[in-house]
């Protein structure tokens, strides 16, 4: 039977979870991820899981942090002045956000604090240093 290869296109089927067993993402009861095995579509340790694959084959891959989304970076961490938002805007911690780094592009950014003078923002991934697991099942070798 043909196993995942780089280069490979593959649908499978994921449920993601943190250590403590909460569940952060899954596909199934939809359809399945489809990416191309080796492209970097998907994080580094999720892919390596998936390589060596058979179709219909299920396996439980513990990612560590530098496999997966990488420490923490206190840097991405900042304070916006309140004055610089839209005044109308609805601040909520947890809120994601775009926003224009200094070198023109666009990065995402979650709201981590709200007080009267600033709005403290993380620029990181929002699973940025943690390990995760995956269950995954090779659905197709497309």
């Amino acid at each position: 039977m043909p196993t995942a290869q780089k280069g490979n296109k593959v649908q499978v089927h994921y449920t993601g979870k943190l250590d403590d067993g909460t569940v952060f993402d899954s596909s199934q009861g939809g359809e399945p991820l489809e990416f191309t095995v080796g492209d970097g579509q998907v994080i580094p340790g999720f892919e390596n899981g998936v390589e060596g694959m058979e179709i219909g084959q299920t396996k439980t891959v513990n990612i560590p942090v530098e496999q997966a989304y990488g420490p923490h970076q206190p840097d991405g961490v900042f304070d916006v002045d309140r004055s610089e938002l839209p005044p109308d805007m609805p601040l909520e911690i947890g809120l994601r956000l775009q926003s224009r780094h200094s070198s023109g592009r666009l990065i995402e950014v979650t709201v981590t604090a709200i007080d009267d003078e600033k709005v403290k923002m993380d620029a990181n991934h929002p699973l940025a240093g943690k390990a995760l697991t995956f269950d995954i099942e090779l659905v197709a070798i497309v």
